[in-house]
């Protein structure tokens, strides 16, 4: 029974048509009710170590993030006129070296928008650069106990099995080695097999294939577009570089381009161009921005564009502008949407947003940024450092070293260590209070309270066992390290397709009973499923920051697996023999 639940939440997430954190909390009710999981430890996953580790890590992360530290050391390593070889060393370096104290997630959050920046003074595609540093933040990870999800959720597991975790810089010996022999691949090599698709923009061409936003504008009454046909304008927007491709008239859009439509006062002409350009076709045309005739606030001169992409979990993630009352409750309006060069019919406001796309949002320009953030948007713009409190780097970064090495030291245990740093943070406002909760990816949360009473009942129900016992077979007469390595690309291949929380909490019972089963320390294998659930660079689903990096690199699915496909086996060939010497059997 529980291998059928499995499959079918597997079957589910690599479909992904419904998110994560749904699948999971109904696949755990779903077992309560058949009775594979015992009710009274049906919720245990929610107050795990792990759980309440990652949740901790989040905020901690935040307030380093707001108290300017990071971004400050990024800025200063930062130059425009590097070669590209130097831009993608240098960057790949800060980012592996924030993820290791920091969740990866966070640490390209931050640099993301600088890396776009570098690209549009460098005048090359980003594409260039977003994949090497996705990659190189994935791999920093490794590096430490708090650098990425799976590493804590081993930890927890190898306490249960030997009685204790893993410490802080236990994944260190390994992890470095790894880390250094993918960041080397991704300097050297791995950069030039992103396929020219991607990212071959001349260089006096658009730098951001994600600035072809699909927008919609309103013809006024004032508007000199009135009384001409749609095909009559094609002179118009070519002047702007803009292209109608369609009209909505009384919230019907029109089929093809409606070419011999002539316009009308009220209609909304659909166009297609950057953020620049849309706002030039408006003012030459006298036309207006949607939502502005209802609302004061898009009417006026102190108006701001904000792009924003859509992180996995994001507020706005599945629900529309419309939804969520973009425009009545903030002010602030959905002008444009870019999926990675897709065309889509629904009308603007009532698209339901996906993680990766692309966001242009309109509004005054004292809201518009703080409206960016509470849908969850990272803007692809570098924030301005004078707004960010500077003067708190100290204390945020003081108490975050004084945590670690209590925590190493043996003072204190990992959760309340972190729980000190975050109340340190709180107090002085680095975080304020209204930043507690969102800063806390509660899909992530909700996936890991969930699976968590579904692996161990798989364990106590003989499931793992058997799960072992098939790689055992498959590998008989080879030895621990051929299981081993198998071990390792099994759980690597899954977590390219499922979130590596997930295949993490499966993977490691099945480690500890293979283990069991060979005689051998648990160690070498769990640390291994560590390395393999994190190192999912194969496909732009397998990690968070493959997804984010997806629309503003203009990245297609089949564009991953040529860098990450090389890189997956650089990592197995340095970490096997690594975990050996490092961790015996």
């Amino acid at each position: 029974m529980l291998f059928g639940l499995l499959v079918l939440v597997f079957g589910l997430l690599i479909w992904g048509k419904i998110r994560y954190d749904l699948i999971a909390f109904s696949a755990l009710i779903l077992a309560i009710v058949i009775g594979v999981v015992p009710e009274e430890n049906a919720f245990d996953g929610f107050g795990h170590h792990a759980t309440v580790i990652i949740a901790l890590v989040l905020i901690v992360s935040r307030g380093l993030s707001n108290s300017g530290a990071i971004e400050l050391v990024a800025k200063f390593v930062i130059s425009a006129g590097r070669s590209l070889f130097a831009h993608i060393s240098i960057m790949s370096g800060v980012a592996a070296g924030l993820s290791a104290l920091m969740n990866n997630v966070a640490a390209l959050a931050l640099l993301m928008p600088i890396d776009i920046q570098a690209a549009a003074k460098a005048k090359r595609s980003p594409s260039l650069t977003l994949m090497p540093l996705s990659f190189a933040s994935i791999l920093g990870g490794l590096i430490t106990l708090i650098g990425t999800p799976p590493n804590i959720i081993i930890a927890s597991f190898r306490e249960k099995a030997v009685g204790e975790p893993f410490g802080m810089f236990d994944f260190s010996p390994v992890g470095i080695v790894a880390a250094m022999g993918g960041l080397v691949f991704v300097a050297l090599v791995g950069w030039r097999l992103i396929p020219q698709v991607a990212g071959s923009q001349s260089v006096g061409n658009a730098i951001f294939k994600i600035q072809e936003y699909i927008s919609e504008v309103r013809v006024g009454e004032k508007s000199l577009l009135i009384g001409k046909k749609i095909r009559e304008l094609d002179d118009l927007g070519e002047n702007a570089d803009v292209a109608i491709i369609g009209l909505v008239r009384q919230g019907k859009r029109f089929a093809g381009h409606a070419r011999g439509e002539m316009v009308r006062k009220g209609d909304l002409l659909v166009i297609e161009s950057a953020a620049a350009n849309i706002d030039t076709f408006v003012g030459e045309n006298a036309l207006e921005y949607v939502g502005s005739e209802k609302h004061d606030s898009l009417v006026g001169e102190d108006l701001s564009f904000v792009e924003v992409v859509v992180p996995e979990g994001a507020r706005i993630e599945g629900r529309t502008a419309l939804s969520v009352k973009l425009l009545y409750r903030h002010g602030v309006t959905l002008l444009g949407v870019s999926r990675q060069g897709k065309a889509f019919r629904d009308r603007v406001r009532k698209l339901a947003i996906k993680s990766g796309d692309v966001l242009l949002l309109l509004g005054p320009s004292e809201r518009v940024n703080d409206v960016a953030i509470w849908l969850g948007g990272l803007p692809l713009k570098a924030r301005d450092l004078q707004v960010v409190q500077r003067n708190k780097a100290w204390i945020a970064v003081g108490s975050f070293s004084v945590a670690i090495m209590a925590t190493t030291m043996g003072l204190l245990h990992l959760p309340a260590a972190l729980a000190i740093v975050c109340i340190v943070m709180v107090a002085f406002n680095i975080v304020p209070i209204r930043e507690i909760y969102t800063s806390i990816e509660w899909p992530v949360i909700v996936l890991l309270g969930s699976m968590i009473p579904i692996g161990a009942a798989l364990e106590a129900s003989g499931g793992t066992a058997l799960i072992a016992q098939v790689i055992l077979d498959f590998a008989a007469g080879y030895g621990p390290l051929v299981v081993l390595t198998l071990l390792m690309v099994v759980t690597m291949t899954l977590s390219d397709v499922l979130n590596n929380t997930a295949t993490t909490v499966i993977a490691a019972p099945i480690a500890i009973d293979i283990a069991g089963r060979l005689g051998v320390s648990p160690d070498p294998f769990l640390m291994a499923v560590a390395i393999a659930a994190s190192c999912a660079f194969l496909t732009p689903i397998g990690h968070k920051n493959n997804t984010l990096i997806m629309g503003p690199g203009g990245y297609r699915f089949g564009d991953y697996w040529r860098m990450g496909l090389p890189l997956e086996v650089i990592v197995i060939a340095i970490s096997i023999p690594m975990i050996t010497i490092v961790w015996p059997f």
